[in-house]
């Protein structure tokens, strides 16, 4: 579009709605006054069932949205990356284009060309310090560029560098540059890329080799490679896909007052473990989409890659469950829970939870169940919350108490217990040792008089591997 092609492009556009063709107009965004017309048109036509009108353009402030509003838009943006953007520009070019007259070194102008262009895409990832401001850099500033270097080694002459500079300076990716420090970096790019030179020292250095590789020109540099990152990410995924039947398992979010407090909290702990593992999921993709270079970087993908590589749990998941700081201890620990408390779910739907021994280690939040266990001992025995007692008996049931758990999986760290007994460790003894199960109940003192505990001894319990909190347990 442009230069006087609206009235073609209507009388096209009649034409192709009365024959069902396709038509393209390109380079709207030269023409924003004269949209509103093209709206009027579309509005009024009665076009073929197989007709299809394609627009291109770039960001423009002044688009009409209701132009937007009643398209399908596709968004074709330059890949995240200097390598994955040389590939692409590679992949749009063709062999016989690159080694087109046998020119070594136009084949090294190209490549030139290509660094350039991905420069100058990449700068805008960084503004103000990279660009002043967004400059839609297109593959149409790359073609105009190639064909400029591609006339200029036609015929065997003399290549003159400063024909390249002008044109790509003053008419191509510089006609699109408005500030004046922005103007001087893209120079200082044209006389670093394209001089004979870089071209010269490439050409005298291409069959050297240092350490068994080839000599490559100091002034263009790839980045290191991601290839850790890739083996990490994979790790990870492999760990959190063990609960592959949860990533896609549909939840939602209990209602208030649903059954006894806790079937309420069984529920809603599922609820809470389906959605961190496909939270954990999501990010994980997200950062392999960005690997890939299929996706573009936020600064939340950064800050997850950025830990996963210091071998850190993001700070994202841990705001969601505050478990162990390393990553894959972290993942085995999520899928284990998540797992198990399906089991958890099935059970309660039975009514056989509290019938069965329980492990508190399967819970993310364990200190949760035994407040709603305290809760619907309340209800049970219509009393107040605040006035029942924490009991719990080794040695056989509490039977006092009106609803009670057996809690299996406890360990003791600094000695042992064999349910009667605590003993000292010995050097060679483990620092850590397993208990027997324990029974475990809120109480009311006033309506079931509880044993004298002044005498016992009381010591920390913690649960096998469900975060390590510790919980003051009296026989």
């Amino acid at each position: 579009m442009g230069q006087g092609q609206a009235d073609v492009a209507l009388a096209a556009l009649r034409e192709s709605s009365r024959n069902g063709d396709w038509l393209c107009l390109k380079n709207l965004h030269l023409v924003t006054a004269w949209l509103p017309q093209l709206e009027k048109e579309l509005n009024a036509l009665q076009p073929k069932e197989s007709f299809r009108l394609w627009l291109t353009s770039e960001v423009h402030p002044r688009f009409p949205l209701i132009l937007l509003q009643s398209s399908l838009k596709i968004t074709y943006e330059s890949p995240p990356g200097l390598k994955k953007n040389l590939t692409r520009t590679y992949e749009s070019w063709s062999p016989e284009q690159i080694s087109k007259g046998g020119v070594l070194s136009r084949a090294q102008s190209l490549f030139c060309l290509a660094w350039f262009h991905a420069v100058c895409q990449e700068r805008r990832n960084y503004i103000p310090q990279g660009w002043t401001k967004f400059y839609e850099f297109s593959l149409s500033d790359l073609r105009a560029a190639y064909e400029i270097i591609d006339r200029l080694f036609d015929g065997g002459k003399t290549f003159q560098w400063e024909f390249v500079h002008g044109l790509l300076e003053s008419a191509i990716y510089g006609g699109r540059i408005d500030n004046p420090s922005d103007l001087r970096i893209l120079r200082s790019y044209l006389e670093q890329f394209f001089s004979a030179r870089l071209l010269s020292s490439s050409s005298s250095s291409a069959g050297t080799r240092r350490g068994g590789e080839k000599v490559f020109p100091a002034q263009i540099s790839l980045p290191t490679s991601c290839s850790i990152l890739v083996g990490v990410i994979h790790d990870y995924c492999l760990c959190i896909s063990q609960g592959s039947t949860l990533i896609h398992q549909k939840v939602v979010l209990p209602t208030e007052g649903q059954g006894s407090p806790v079937q309420s909290f069984i529920v809603l702990e599922q609820f809470n473990a389906v959605r961190l593992v496909q939270s954990i999921h999501h990010s994980l993709a997200a950062l392999s989409k960005v690997i890939r270079g299929t996706q573009l970087l936020t600064a939340e993908v950064q800050k997850l890659a950025t830990a996963l590589l210091n071998q850190e749990c993001p700070q994202t998941w841990l705001n969601k469950w505050e478990g162990p700081e390393e990553p894959m201890q972290y993942l085995r620990a999520v899928v284990t829970r998540a797992l198990a408390i399906q089991g958890w779910v099935e059970r309660a739907g039975r009514q056989a939870l509290l019938a069965d021994t329980l492990d508190l280690s399967d819970l993310f939040h364990p200190d949760t169940f035994l407040n709603a266990l305290r809760q619907e001992t309340a209800r049970s025995m219509n009393c107040s919350m605040d006035s029942l007692k924490f009991v719990t008996s080794w040695m056989r049931p509490i039977q006092e108490a009106k609803l009670q758990v057996k809690v299996g999986g406890l360990q003791l760290e600094g000695c042992s217990f064999d349910g009667t007994r605590l003993s000292e460790n010995q050097h060679d003894s483990p620092s850590v040792s397993a208990v027997p199960p324990c029974y475990m109940a809120w109480c009311c003192p006033q309506q079931h008089p509880l044993p004298d505990l002044r005498s016992l001894e009381s010591w920390y319990l913690f649960a096998g591997c469900a975060n390590r909190r510790h919980s003051k347990l009296n026989e």
